[in-house]
């Protein structure tokens, strides 16, 4: 059959490996075809002087509109894994492809979202492992970056210091960062952090290679290991996280079975540290010092699948990646605001119940993930009385519920001294060799 034979033809040439010169010549290519939608920027360089380059989706790139929220990928953490990389290049050109057919779910999510792409947080790891190619790489070769740093090792601890105020009722949102952290870390690793901290994301997916499963916070157990194995670690969203996971796995053609690669989970997610405990990992990370809700997505039992293998694992995770991404738009969200309509950034938002606060942007927008059900939200910000409401949230689009916070009569104002937290970073945790 010709036609089979040209299809088969264009899909190989379609489906490639892409080393970082062709990657970033394929982000520019997405620009340049789609150009009022999309933005390209540098988050940083890793040691060897590479770019992370970040491409954009938003119907006003390169700007926050107020009340629509930022999301990201993240692929090629380990520069061996590279199915997510591949994965997300692909889905940028699909973005871009549908945006032009006008498919209308695809231009909605471009309308209402900005989506942030970022393909490779270690294109120095992936350079060692596609040197070696599909065939003859090793589990570890290219992992860590050009210093054989494992990036997803690399974060500040925030689990310590989390457990420890959970016992003494302290902070459990922003948990400050340690002194001279940026010293402490890697170069792709400080581009990522600064890169939470200048965008107000709300929710992201780091995309790995090794095993397939959706995998939640916290990564890190609470608790030393019981009878050999380490024991489940929920974050006060667990059940939250759990349905994240859900959604990305049912979506996926094959993850929900819950055997893969001769493992088995049940509906094809896990807890992380359930499955084995990772200290200074990226997702708790994110969960703990932003606003963001992070899960990490183990997507092939191979690491470095061959290029023939890339058009059948795009179609098994196409749906998965529009799907999660659109989980960005559920719960609630709205401004806060004066008693003179000026916005109030850094407002904390509390939900009664859940032991995890989220702050509003610099605009006075806040977003806060959450379930269907009916919760009571309390907006307080220093200087100010807090406002407390009751709102009921369905399984559709999220709830607009604005604060408007009346100024603190004077003598009210007593503020708590802000109390300078310990560097409870934990001891290193033995290196485990795991997906993650």
């Amino acid at each position: 059959c010709l036609v089979c034979k040209k299809i088969y033809i264009h899909l190989k040439v379609y489906f490639q490996h892409h080393r970082y010169d062709d990657m970033v010549r394929a982000l520019f290519a997405v620009q340049n075809e789609c150009p009022y939608i999309t933005r390209i920027y540098s988050i940083g360089h890793s040691v060897e002087g590479r770019h992370l380059y970040v491409l954009e989706f938003s119907d006003n790139p390169g700007i926050h509109e107020a009340l629509e929220p930022e999301f990201k990928y993240v692929g090629n953490m380990h520069g061996n894994e590279v199915l997510g990389r591949e994965l997300l290049i692909k889905f940028s050109q699909f973005l871009c492809e549908e945006y032009r057919a006008r498919n209308q779910r695809i231009m909605r999510l471009i309308h209402d979202t900005r989506i942030h792409i970022l393909p490779s947080m270690n294109p120095d790891g992936y350079e060692v492992a596609a040197r070696q190619g599909p065939e003859f790489n090793g589990y570890l070769v290219g992992r860590g970056n050009a210093r054989e740093i494992d990036l997803n090792r690399n974060f500040p601890d925030l689990n310590a210091l989390m457990y420890y105020y959970e016992k003494t009722n302290g902070r459990n949102h922003h948990l400050p960062l340690p002194d001279n952290w940026e010293q402490q870390v890697e170069p792709e690793t400080l581009a990522v952090i600064k890169w939470m901290q200048n965008y107000n994301f709300i929710l992201s997916a780091n995309l790995h290679g090794g095993a397939v499963v959706a995998n939640y916070p916290f990564d890190k157990s609470r608790d030393p290991r019981i009878r050999g194995r380490t024991t489940y670690a929920a974050t006060p969203d667990d059940k939250l996280f759990r349905q994240l996971a859900r959604t990305y796995s049912y979506a996926h053609s094959w993850m929900h079975n819950g055997w893969n690669c001769g493992d088995f989970f049940n509906e094809g997610i896990t807890n992380g540290a359930s499955w084995y405990s990772l200290s200074k990992g990226m997702q708790d990370f994110n969960y703990l010092h932003t606003n963001c809700f992070e899960i990490t997505l183990e997507l092939s039992c191979d690491k470095f699948p061959s290029a023939s293998a890339l058009p059948s694992e795009w179609m098994g995770n196409r749906e998965a990646l529009v799907s999660y991404l659109e989980q960005v738009h559920h719960g609630i969200k709205g401004m806060v605001y004066d008693e003179n309509n000026n916005p109030i950034g850094n407002a904390e938002i509390s939900v009664a119940g859940i032991y995890h606060d989220v702050t509003s942007g610099v605009d006075g927008d806040y977003f806060r993930l959450l379930l269907p059900g009916t919760y009571t939200v309390t907006a307080s910000a220093p200087g100010y009385l807090p406002s407390t409401s009751t709102v009921t949230v369905g399984p559709a689009e999220a709830i607009l519920l604005h604060f408007y916070l009346k100024t603190a009569p004077k003598q009210n104002l007593k503020v708590k001294p802000h109390t300078g937290k310990k560097n409870l970073s934990a001891h290193k945790a033995p290196l485990k060799l795991g997906p993650r």
